[in-house]
């Protein structure tokens, strides 16, 4: 699938690598204006047998992003999960003491963004990152859950299989995460020059051996791989 105009709205996160490959500029990520409420709702639906998403929203911003997913993850204390695509399952474990980005993943999770989402961004001995697409319904959820940053819980390092949020690179000083994508480290030798300022909030348990076939995979000039690796998330435990 070639990537269509509307990733012209979406964004890109910019990491930098050892080698100082050329990496595309950031892109703003532009969010239609809605009136926000700043009250917190406390009660939220919890996901059917079938994993289906069945979610109170609230338009989450900076203002109230903090108070709801401390809330939410008392709630919803899952931390394995299963990421299905066609090359392969990678199973992943998500740290208790990053408590916002935990409940964040498990909180996309559950209202089924990670599944309108694929690996759009791979570059061998580095990383391959997830949670971007040219669909309009990845669109239409990013604007639906919120415009908002998460703010940084840098306490691990980028080993090989860490798991991390990807974020904005500019007017970023506080290195507040993006909600909506993610990254495996897939270099050997792992990444830790982003260590300082890139938030890793858990590690693949097993399935290194598909990252590794999804890092192979033929990119554009973008880095984004000509075949699309579409993900199934679901909660393990």
């Amino acid at each position: 699938m070639k990537k269509s105009l509307l990733l012209i709205f979406l964004s890109f996160f910019l990491l930098s690598c050892e080698d100082k490959k050329k990496v595309p500029d950031v892109k703003e990520i532009l969010v239609e204006e809605k009136t926000i409420s700043k009250e917190i709702i406390s009660e939220i639906n919890t996901i059917s047998n079938t994993e289906e998403t069945k979610q109170t929203h609230i338009f989450l911003t900076n203002e109230n992003i903090e108070e709801f997913l401390l809330q939410y993850g008392i709630e919803n204390p899952e931390k394995k999960v299963a990421l299905n695509t066609s090359l392969g399952t990678i199973e992943l474990e998500l740290y208790t003491d990053t408590p916002l980005h935990r409940a964040n993943f498990i909180y996309m999770l559950k209202n089924g963004y990670w599944d309108t989402t694929f690996f759009h961004r791979v570059l061998e001995n580095f990383i391959i990152q997830g949670g971007n697409s040219d669909r309009q319904e990845t669109s239409k959820l990013r604007n639906k859950l919120g415009k908002y940053t998460i703010p940084a819980e840098i306490k691990y390092k980028h080993h090989r299989g860490a798991l991390a949020s990807a974020k904005e690179y500019r007017e970023n000083p506080d290195d507040r995460s993006s909600p909506f994508e993610f990254y495996i480290v897939q270099a050997p030798n792992g990444a830790n020059h982003l260590n300082p300022n890139y938030t890793v909030f858990g590690k693949v348990t097993s399935g290194m051996d598909v990252v590794n076939k999804i890092a192979k995979l033929e990119t554009d000039a973008s880095e984004w791989p000509l075949l699309n690796v579409f993900m199934e998330v679901k909660i393990l435990d």
